[in-house]
């Protein structure tokens, strides 16, 4: 993406695979409306959760964004979504905050890469 900024920035430290990657993509509307304070809070209440793994996010000078969520399991997927305060932050996003967003479920089965020292 050209002008992306980190949401959230680095890389997640995931096991090896097997695990599951949760893809919201999304396009923001006009204004915050609350909508970076209930990010931050999404991702440490997810911090918080069994099986959850960690996250990546950009969103772009456009407002598209991508965010990725690891998770051990698809229970645990599962037991995210349904998260009282999660489940608010979706409706709120339906809502207010998002034009457009899809989600996307896959099981990672092969992960490699470069790090640097």
């Amino acid at each position: 993406m050209n002008n992306a900024t980190p949401i959230h920035s680095g890389f997640a430290a995931t096991p090896e695979p097997p695990y599951y990657a949760v893809i919201f993509t999304s396009q923001r509307t006009d204004g915050d409306q609350g909508y970076g304070d209930m990010a931050d809070r999404m991702v440490e209440l997810a911090a918080s959760q069994p099986g959850y793994l960690g996250v990546e996010s950009v969103r772009g000078a456009d407002g598209v964004g991508i965010t990725v969520s690891y998770w051990a399991s698809n229970r645990a997927i599962a037991d995210w979504k349904a998260n009282t305060e999660h489940r608010i932050a979706q409706e709120t996003g339906k809502r207010d905050w998002y034009a457009n967003y899809q989600v996307r479920i896959a099981k990672v089965e092969r992960a490699y890469g470069k790090q640097n020292s």
